[in-house]
Order: structure tokens, then sequence, then C-alpha cells
């Protein structure tokens, strides 16, 4: 499993962006509200949470978050 480590992830809108460290735009996940926050989380930290206008949506992505405790 990638890491994301090297990668910015970043609530915009109405997506969730992934970018390079250079800026590059390397995706994006459209959700169909406003994106408030997110978060890396689950086990493997592969689980995506996010957080909306009235919703919280969870997303299994190909990489691992950054463990931050």
């Amino acid at each position: 499993m990638g890491r994301s480590t090297s990668r910015i992830w970043t609530s915009a809108g109405e997506a969730v962006h992934c970018h390079e460290r250079d800026g590059t735009m390397l995706g994006r996940i459209v959700l169909p509200e406003r994106v408030a926050n997110l978060n890396f989380g689950g086990p493997k930290r592969n689980r995506l949470y996010v957080t909306a206008t009235s919703s919280l949506y969870s997303v299994l992505v190909a990489v691992s978050g950054a463990k931050t405790f």
C-alpha cells in the first residue's frame, strides 16, 4: 500500500483534492455537498473520513495517511 506523506490532501469546496508537493493536482473526489474537513483513519489509515455540510463520508483509498499520534 502506498503512503500519502508526500502528498497534500485538502478540502476544496465541492471536492477533496490530492496534490503532489509541487502543487500538481493528482485527482479529486467530488461530493454532492460542500466539503468541510477530512482525516485518515482505520487500522491501516487508508479510510478517508470527510465531513461535509450535513453528512459524514467514508472512502477507502489506495494509500495510507501519515501516523499523527
